[in-house]
């Protein structure tokens, strides 16, 4: 299950639905920059590491070793979830996954506000110096967090490596080494008994035809390889990171699901065609309560856009889609939906990986009626009044693959199933003549 737009489509919410009848919940990529809010009986509970499925019992979860670990912020989630009664024994992170250090959170927030006029937007939580150690062969992962002596000896070079461009480059004070390998040593503790062979894991649940659910964080136009650069995340949030970010073959997997609200959404830096600098942008920022689980960092807001879409559809190679937010819409009158590009006076409906012909490309709208009236307590398709069906059909045929599940508010319950996602037919049975089917 991926994100098929610039991420916090309401992810946690659908990966809460999935979990239920999953085995096993598996994360692959990011950090604690990605957040997922999760409500259930009232309660709202945010997530940045651990997925949500840890909420159901019966269900193991695994962070991947193509996710980075923040442990300070990883036992924070264990303390907020067992201090609910919530168990974490079916908790387990990949021996080889990246440990964020602190030197990796001074050097992103220094290093960002260094850029001036060209930063990026990070969350400043060290991710991207994270994974550029990864790449450069000197990070720190969750095995070297269980050998307490060599910890000491690698930390001691790496820390003082740290601290001269620490202090050289950004002006900032040195760590102290010896500080940093007593905190580490003292988080393993607590993080030894989830630490496990991912890989191993996974396989051997494959193997017994268990089911299991790849999560990623994000969204596609945030990948690394595939998104708006350099306005992207540091690893890969699209459907083939999840075999790289977790160590499993692509024969593996034999579903894709991909989640888009019923507008969109950006946080931080970078092109958005369609976004809306006005009262109307407001109003869905207001409605939709769209500020990042991470940063707290209000969202930019604009209308849907059919042409990232379509870009989200090929790039993963989507079976089905869940709508999200759907409800924001509600009131209003009509709605615009992009369905091509104009760049430099042609029009065009692939999206332009050129980071520079994107910042030039205008919107091509077309307009819907809205339906003005709530749909919050719709249950089932036929409960949506026929406007918002419309609206649904259309996006579909748009991006040609059906959509599978809409959200309508942030409970559980307030969710219409049009069919199995997981296993329902797949996307090939779906079309008739060239039609979308919405069921």
């Amino acid at each position: 299950m991926i994100g098929a737009q610039w991420g916090d489509e309401g992810k946690g919410k659908i990966t809460d639905l999935l979990s239920r009848s999953a085995d096993i919940v598996v994360r692959y990529q990011g950090g604690v920059n990605a957040g997922h809010t999760v409500v259930v009986n009232g309660q709202t509970l945010k997530l940045h590491l651990i997925p949500s499925g840890i909420l159901y019992p019966n269900t193991e979860c695994v962070i991947g070793s193509g996710t980075v670990v923040d442990p300070e912020i990883l036992i924070q989630e264990l303390d907020m979830l067992e201090s609910l009664g919530i168990s974490t024994e079916n908790l387990y992170i990949s021996e080889s996954a990246h440990v964020t250090m602190p030197y990796h959170r001074l050097i992103d927030q220094a290093s960002e506000e260094r850029r001036g006029d060209h930063r990026i937007g990070t969350t400043g939580r060290g991710i991207g110096p994270t994974y550029a150690d990864k790449s450069e062969r000197t990070g720190i992962r969750l095995l070297d967090l269980m050998d307490p002596e060599g910890l000491k000896k690698q930390l001691r070079w790496t820390v003082n490596y740290k601290n001269a461009i620490l202090e050289k480059l950004y002006g900032l004070p040195p760590l102290n080494p010896e500080e940093v390998i007593a905190q580490y040593q003292e988080f393993s503790k607590r993080l030894r008994p989830h630490v496990i062979d991912c890989s191993l894991k996974i396989y051997d649940a494959v193997q017994r035809r268990r089911n299991i659910l790849f999560e990623g964080a994000q969204g596609t136009l945030l990948d690394l390889d595939h998104g708006t650069y350099p306005y992207v995340t540091s690893s890969n949030p699209v459907a083939g990171g999840a075999c790289v970010g977790t160590g499993v073959g692509p024969t593996m997997i034999d579903r894709v699901i991909g989640v888009a609200k019923a507008y969109t959404t950006r946080v931080g830096e970078g092109p958005f065609p369609t976004e809306l600098n006005d009262s109307m942008g407001d109003a869905l920022c207001d409605r939709g309560s769209e500020f990042g689980t991470t940063t707290g960092r209000r969202r930019r807001c604009g209308w849907f856009d059919a042409v990232i879409g379509r870009y989200a559809v090929r790039i993963n190679g989507l079976d089905c889609l869940a709508i999200t937010k759907l409800d924001v819409l509600d009131t209003l009158a009509e709605i615009k939906v992009c369905v091509a590009y104009e760049m430099d006076g042609v029009h065009c409906q692939d999206f332009p990986t050129n980071a520079r012909h994107f910042a030039r490309c205008h919107p091509v709208y077309e307009i819907l009626p809205g339906w003005q009236q709530s749909t919050e307590h719709c249950r089932s398709l036929k409960d949506l009044p026929q406007a918002a069906l419309n609206y649904l059909k259309f996006l579909a045929e748009l991006m040609e693959v059906p959509i599978a599940i809409v959200s309508l508010g942030a409970a559980r319950d307030q969710t219409i199933i049009v069919e199995d996602p997981i296993h329902g037919p797949k996307r090939a049975l779906l079309y008739s003549n060239g039609q979308t089917l919405l069921a």
